[in-house]
């Protein structure tokens, strides 16, 4: 399975050998869930979607403040 994440400017493509939920990728790849949003070929998604082969994941960070 092959994915493509894109993380500001980085953008990689990433293999795994079985299905795995955005939640996951992020550990794996070290990114707190709290401070992004996660589109998924486009469309928002929750951590707990399942990422399937040749889909594009886009980090986008949250910004605090006030």
């Amino acid at each position: 399975m092959s994915i493509k994440l894109i993380n500001k400017d980085d953008v990689k493509e990433i293999d795994f050998e079985k299905n795995i939920t955005i939640e996951e990728l992020l550990k794996k790849e070290e990114i707190p869930i709290e401070t992004v949003v996660i589109k998924q070929n486009g469309e928002t998604v929750t951590e707990d979607e399942i990422i399937n082969d040749n889909d594009e994941i886009e980090v986008i960070k949250v910004i605090y403040g006030g």
